[in-house]
């Protein structure tokens, strides 16, 4: 009784969720691309019909594979009574709601009036063109379907695992591959590292040639944010300092870089070349100027003081005290790009290939740090600060460094952006911009290089491929986050010391040691 009450728990959240989604939406522009994927669109009645069933089937499935994954041995029966009760309880929910407001449409009342979403079309769409009893009904069986194939798929994944030679114990399909002797000497040597790394920069060097403009222009957005990435990993996923107005550090760069190189009155009419320097040296020295008032705080407190620094250095932008040296609202205009041998930067392909140089120079950068003395001091402070002073790590300076290496890579950035835009502004230096960076860290894998480049394709790459979902961006970062959280707290690409971290926590449990 008390594993199906927690089914029925979970079937009601996830029915909870579904009429969220229904209710702003969602759920239209879902089965809009899931009838994308499939190549049939929304053509017809029939089709529309299908794909929202299979993205309600999609969250069932999910639903009972979540209700039974946890349990350690349940047996065939318990499995298809767990599945059956959280698929239940989400129709029942569901089943409700949609002949409510099917009801209500057929009776003459337009439900944008209370929610813009509601529209006719979008309730004709969720009954599927029925009778509301018809369909309501329609998605309780899918729910309960979905949630009885999730369960029996849980069941069989439990089941899937192979036994060891000696038959100690059962280990899973990715070790049983890794004892593959070629599989373990490819894993095992440097050369198939060099090899791999060969192939992905082959990747870069060759994949903005057979792409236009437009997605050129979006893969450097990408790699501007892995740059930022970069150095907000080493305040937060190393040293272990949470910074939410990091967004500052990006937006000096910018309006360094333009200020040297806009023409007089307003700028000084330098080159890019030379004030690539002198944007990230002053980056770098606002990131240390910053840190020494307020890196004697910790946790919350830290996190209120930069997010206040950020929002300073953007109003001030916008101001108009500084116009005469920021724009004020209108920016700073006729920033001067790159030039070689010469030639100066004009096509998005040019500067996709300069966004990748400075990628590849910063990742080194960091693994260079991370391996270091350094590196490993600012671990020390992440894990417990009072034990690394103990130890004889001076953590003001080190935490200062860590300040100044992770501006001083927002400052790039920052450049970066404005020589090609060939403008900043006040608008480009939001609160949002420090969120995504944090995100795509957290959603990556805090302290993991890759998982800074895997987080910012997830979080700036995708939208831009469903653009249908740009209007639920918030809300699937909240999502993301939420999620990540839940099943995957390490993110998707941790670093080896935060995996093994987290596994030897949910190993030993809350009160466990690692």
């Amino acid at each position: 009784m008390k594993a199906i009450q927690q089914s029925v728990r979970s079937g009601a959240i996830l029915g909870l969720v579904i009429i969220f989604l229904e209710l702003i939406g969602f759920t239209t522009i879902a089965a809009e691309l899931i009838g994308r994927l499939l190549g049939g669109g929304a053509e017809g009645a029939a089709i529309a019909t299908r794909d929202l069933l299979i993205f309600l089937g999609l969250l069932g499935l999910w639903g009972g594979f979540s209700s039974v994954r946890n349990k350690k041995r349940p047996t065939i029966s318990q499995v298809i009574i767990n599945g059956l009760s959280t698929g239940a309880s989400a129709g029942v929910l569901v089943f409700v709601f949609i002949f409510i407001i099917g009801s209500l449409h057929r009776h003459g009342i337009d439900m944008r009036t209370y929610l813009d979403a509601l529209s006719p079309e979008n309730v004709e769409f969720l009954i599927s063109g029925k009778e509301p009893l018809y369909g309501a009904l329609i998605q309780l069986g899918t729910l309960l379907a979905g949630g009885f194939l999730g369960g029996i798929l849980a069941f069989t994944a439990k089941r899937i695992t192979l036994h060891g030679a000696s038959g100690q114990g059962r280990i899973s399909i990715r070790h049983s591959l890794q004892k593959i002797p070629w599989i373990e000497r490819a894993l095992s040597s440097k050369k198939a590292v060099y090899v791999i790394y060969a192939g992905l920069l082959m990747l870069a060097i060759l994949l903005p040639l057979g792409l236009d403009q437009y997605w050129n222009y979006n893969l450097g957005t990408i790699g501007i944010y892995i740059l930022m990435g970069l150095g907000l990993n080493i305040v937060v996923g190393q040293a272990g300092l949470l910074d939410l107005g990091y967004v500052a550090f990006f937006a000096v760069g910018a309006y360094t870089a333009g200020l040297l190189t806009a023409p007089p009155p307003q700028g000084l009419g330098l080159g890019f070349w030379t004030a690539l320097p002198l944007a990230i040296g002053m980056a770098a020295l606002t990131g240390v100027l910053l840190g020494i008032p307020v890196l004697r705080l910790r946790g919350d407190y830290l996190a209120i003081v930069t997010l206040g620094f950020g929002e300073i250095i953007r109003i001030l932008s916008k101001s108009d005290l500084l116009a005469d040296f920021t724009g004020g609202p209108q920016g700073v205009r006729n920033i001067a790009g790159p030039t070689l041998f010469g030639r100066a930067f004009t096509s998005e392909r040019e500067f996709m290939y300069l966004i990748v140089f400075s990628i590849m120079l910063i990742i080194v950068i960091s693994y260079r740090l991370s391996n270091s003395r350094i590196g490993r001091s600012w671990v020390a402070i992440r894990e417990d600060e009072m034990v690394a002073q103990a130890m004889g790590i001076n953590t003001l300076r080190y935490k200062l460094l860590a300040f100044g290496i992770g501006a001083a890579f927002a400052g790039l950035g920052g450049l970066l952006f404005a020589a090609r835009n060939q403008y900043t502004g006040p608008e480009d230096h939001t609160l949002m911009v420090s969120i995504n960076v944090l995100c795509l860290i957290i959603v990556g894998g805090m302290g993991s290089i890759p998982g800074v480049i895997v987080g910012a394709v997830a979080l700036k790459g995708l939208p831009e491929i469903l653009r249908q979902l740009e209007s639920y961006r918030l809300i699937t970062f909240g999502a993301l986050l939420v999620i990540m959280m839940i099943l995957r707290p390490e993110g998707l690409l941790p670093a080896k010391r935060q995996q093994l971290e987290v596994h030897a926590k949910t190993r030993d449990g809350p009160s466990g040691s690692v």
